[in-house]
């Protein structure tokens, strides 16, 4: 049976996602597919695999000295430094499925010597001068939801918490349409701030715009540091189009870079901050966009497409119709699609039969999904165009229904992985960019390498599209081979990221790199840009104190051999 109660310092309690209590339990038309396509037996959903119900109990204590422990707590005072076995061990790896089936598996991981929760900026600066005087490593941690294995402590060090205390809010400017906010606010209650903040010039209060499937339980810091994306990125921008203004606390000094809304004053300095996942620095503080918070005038829209091609011509015809943008636009390959429409109870059922007939056939079948926000005017506008787009090509209108269950359940998804590997079902995501005109093949080759294992499911979606191109976002389901969990799952990944590579896709769209991706970048990149990013490294961080041991393939240790894998 799956497992719903586990002790609150279990090794459970730190590779569940999200709110302890709650669940998202595979359907019974769900388990009912798992059974035909996967194998997946009444054992295996009787006996859960590797359920981390032990109480977390390590036998690996700090290696700070009492005189490091003496000046941290100086700093910060003692009630805001942590040193049990379970904070440093939650503290030591974000939420890739890597992390998880360790974790599961109680193997012995990188693990940090202390937890420390600065108040303010002040107390950042003189914890990153401490550390870099001592040498000791310091990475910066927000809400953990990292999937890259961007949070490894290779060299141990101090996770720097900026959820406890770095949460405010500084100053909404209404002039301006931007707030400036700490780094650990956790998106729930930044948006609920900014919701509830009515004036004359924002009756219904403002919105964020950034919704990423992490919101929940991911900070504004961990936003910007990634470049993450949102599920109404297609409208708002990614969170770098965001970014106005900054302060970012280095070994050498504190970058700040004010709000101008654009400048000719050299290379934009933002973009070392965003993407550079705690390799330089640490950011205190940040000033972005906002919106106003219309939802009365939120409108959708959706299409059932007879085949794939006809909903990437679509797709690129919206982004590129220059009438507006739509703020959520996700189309499902067939085989998305499928299963979307199999958990629903359309598939095999007199609806099924209906769109049978028009040739819309289940495994050919494509969904497009569309939403609008802000002004009604322009809503309608957009919705107009996009809905006579879809028409051009072959598109059978299904109204708001399936979009308004997208926006109602879209943060539930990732509670899913937690009952699936209990039934030794291995899942897990690999997003990339790529432009129109390579798409197809990179769609298809990448499946090919999903698909080539047995027992395996390949839904994939472009969820954020921009005039030259799009994202894939492959979720790649397959059994889990017990007592082989974590190099079977590493080398797996990895034939997917080498087929992402050999067919023109980018290692990352939005889930940043961390060490996960890291292999690949350089040849992604270029060794030349690889450079600047070492140089500018070296410069912001000459003692490699910042998140070190690969992280955005920036350095590498002896670890690289053991836990990568890369053609």
């Amino acid at each position: 049976m799956p497992v719903k109660s586990f002790a609150k310092h279990s090794y459970r309690s730190i590779l569940k996602w999200g709110d302890p209590a709650q669940t998202n339990e595979p359907s019974k038309r769900l388990i009912e597919y798992l059974k035909e396509h996967m194998a997946v037996s009444d054992e295996d959903i009787r006996t859960p695999h590797l359920p981390g119900l032990d109480e977390v109990s390590l036998d690996r204590p700090t290696t700070l000295s009492k005189k490091d422990i003496s000046a941290l707590e100086k700093i910060v005072g003692a009630e805001n430094i942590e040193l049990s076995d379970y904070e440093r061990l939650r503290h030591s790896m974000g939420y890739s499925y890597y992390d998880v089936i360790m974790l599961r598996k109680q193997a012995d991981v990188p693990l940090v010597d202390a937890v420390v929760y600065p108040r303010d900026e002040d107390d950042v600066v003189a914890i990153v001068k401490f550390c870099d005087k001592r040498r000791i490593p310091l990475i910066p941690f927000g809400g953990r939801s990292s999937v890259s294995r961007g949070l490894e402590p290779i060299h141990g060090g101090i996770s720097l918490d900026l959820t406890r205390h770095m949460k405010r809010i500084k100053n909404v400017n209404e002039t301006n349409k931007s707030v400036t906010v700490e780094p650990g606010i956790f998106g729930p209650e930044y948006e609920e701030y900014l919701n509830n903040y009515k004036t004359p010039l924002a009756p219904g209060g403002y919105s964020n715009g950034h919704f990423p499937q992490s919101f929940e339980y991911s900070t504004v810091g961990g936003w910007v540091v990634t470049c993450g994306a949102g599920g109404l990125s297609t409208g708002y921008g990614k969170i770098e189009d965001m970014v106005l203004g900054l302060r970012f606390v280095t070994p050498k000094g504190i970058m700040e870079i004010k709000d101008y809304p654009r400048t000719a004053t050299g290379p934009d300095l933002r973009r070392i901050v965003a993407g550079s996942e705690g390799a330089f620095g640490v950011l205190t503080e940040v000033t972005l966009k906002i919106w106003q918070f219309r939802p009365e005038n939120r409108s959708y829209f959706s299409f059932l497409f007879k085949n794939m091609d006809d909903g990437v011509r679509a797709l690129r015809e919206i982004m590129q119709g220059e009438f507006g943008l739509p703020h959520m636009l996700r189309l499902s390959d067939p085989e998305e699609t499928s299963i979307a429409l199999m958990i629903e109870g359309i598939n095999g059922g007199v609806i099924d039969k209906f769109f049978a007939r028009l040739g819309y056939v289940d495994g050919r079948r494509c969904l497009l999904m569309g939403s609008t926000e802000g002004d009604k005017d322009a809503g309608r506008l957009i919705k107009k165009k996009s809905k006579a787009i879809g028409r051009k090509y072959g598109g059978f209108s299904l109204g708001s229904i399936a979009v308004k269950g997208w926006h109602k359940h879209r943060y539930a998804d990732p509670y899913l992985r937690e009952n699936l590997m209990d039934m030794k079902v291995m899942t897990d995501t690999i997003e990339t960019a790529t432009t129109w005109d390579n798409l197809p093949s990179l769609w298809a080759e990448v499946r090919k390498v999903v698909k080539a294992r047995p027992h395996s499911i390949c839904m994939c979606h472009a969820s954020h599209s921009y005039e030259n191109g799009t994202m894939l976002y492959f979720i790649f389901i397959s059994r889990i081979i017990p007592g082989d969990e974590v190099h079977d799952y590493l080398d797996y990944h990895s034939d997917i990221l080498n087929a992402i590579a050999a067919n023109g896709g980018s290692p990352s769209h939005h889930h940043g790199v961390g060490r996960m991706m890291a292999p690949w970048l350089e040849n992604f990149t270029g060794k030349a840009n690889m450079d600047l990013l070492r140089a500018i490294k070296k410069h912001l961080d000459p003692k490699n104190i910042m998140n070190p041991g690969g992280t955005i393939a920036l350095d590498y240790s002896g670890e690289k051999n053991k836990a990568f894998r890369a053609d």
